[in-house]
């Protein structure tokens, strides 16, 4: 498999380019392996879609984000389906026309070098919205990874009209209000304005025989199922992308994607700081005292850990690779387990008068730290 090329390097700028950097990197690029300026070179066109590619995921402060901490697994599906963090970026095209539309007018490569004025759309076709889901999981299913089923509401394309709006699908016609442009111009003064077709709502096209289903947006409102891949290792905040899952677009336009946010559940055991994961279990005052084993929790399930003979309460033991999982490198973090001793609330005559004597015959040089802290008293009071 290919390996892919890193985005800033694409784009010829650092890592730490502004947005106004990035820009202006893509717009000399661009032009330069636009395909129409270089018909018939697959290797120009092959750089226009890199560039495509990695301006679309740069120039978004959440993607850009993403990028920056899970590299090109930020993008690529969570073991198979539609979900994970990407599933596939816009057309190159499309990524030009919205670098280069707001600045010639709303037109394409021709408005640039020349070639007959603005681009229409006689399709007819908007993209559909992107959409978002907030979805709360527990850290069990953020550790292994795990398959979702969505139930949502979103914007499906019409099965009655096929899309297309029309009852007959033949009654689409160019709006005559803005010529097929979806927007109207208007001019006062030195400034000009540039406003949505309140004719055809931007879509250029009107149609004389609207679907009785959609009433001529080919599309509508339903309930959908959409199943996402939760990869393992996700943490709390992490975004997913479902490409294509979003509301469908207008009259057959292309639709938007799904942007899927996660909630981790707080865990009654387990805390959790990037792939570490953190817990206190009390430990017998015997065991304490003279070593043993001792029963610990991991997200796999039971473990024991050695104790050693004199083991003080706060002491922190490590269990390696019983963390969570790294999305990067697919290595796992380490479990802390840190012990406290617990001292019996409950005791007999029989039981207190064996522990005073105990305690009697150990005296204060087996107890190391009740030592040290009147070593400093005696010190800190003068005598």
């Amino acid at each position: 498999m290919m390996t892919k090329r890193d985005y800033y390097e694409i784009l010829g700028v650092s890592k730490d380019a502004t947005a106004s950097e990035l820009k202006k990197a893509y717009r000399k690029l661009a032009i330069k392996f636009h395909p129409d300026k270089n018909p018939n070179d697959k290797e120009a066109e092959e750089k226009f879609k890199e560039l495509g590619e990695a301006y679309e995921a740069l120039s978004d402060e959440d993607k850009r984000a993403a990028y920056d901490r899970y590299g090109h697994a930020a993008f690529e599906n969570g073991g198979g389906g539609r979900g994970g963090f990407g599933g596939g970026f816009h057309d190159a095209s499309d990524i030009f026309s919205q670098v280069f539309g707001g600045a010639f007018g709303g037109g394409g490569f021709e408005d640039i070098f020349g070639g007959g004025g603005r681009r229409r759309n006689p399709s007819g076709r908007q993209p559909g919205s992107d959409l978002r889901y907030d979805l709360e999981i527990t850290l069990e299913e953020a550790a292994e990874g795990i398959q979702k089923e969505l139930e949502i509401e979103k914007l499906e394309a019409c099965d009655t009209c096929d899309s297309s709006g029309s009852k007959s699908g033949n009654g689409r016609n160019t709006c005559s209000t803005c010529g097929g442009q979806g927007a109207v111009t208007r001019q006062a003064g030195i400034f000009i304005q540039q406003t949505e077709c309140p004719a055809c709502h931007g879509a250029g096209q009107t149609i004389s025989d609207p679907c009785p289903s959609c009433h001529g947006e080919g599309r509508k409102n339903e309930t959908s199922r959409i199943k996402i891949n939760i990869p393992a290792g996700v943490d709390d905040g992490t975004r997913l992308r479902s490409t294509g899952n979003g509301d469908a677009g207008m009259r057959g336009g292309q639709p938007g994607d799904l942007y899927v946010f996660l909630h981790v559940k707080k865990h009654d055991v387990f805390e959790r700081e990037g792939d570490d994961l953190f817990c206190e279990v009390p430990m017998p005052f015997s065991t304490a005292a003279l070593g043993g084993e001792l029963e610990v929790p991991t997200l796999e399930g039971r473990s024991s850990i050695k104790i050693p003979p004199g083991t003080q309460g706060g002491t922190t033991f490590r269990l390696r690779n019983r963390g969570i999982k790294d999305l990067r490198t697919g290595g796992k973090g380490d479990l802390h387990v840190e012990v406290h001793v617990e001292v019996p609330t409950k005791l007999n005559g029989d039981q207190k008068e064996k522990l005073t004597e105990f305690s009697e015959s150990i005296g204060v040089k087996n107890n190391p730290m009740q030592e040290s802290f009147f070593e400093k008293a005696k010190r800190f009071f003068g005598s």
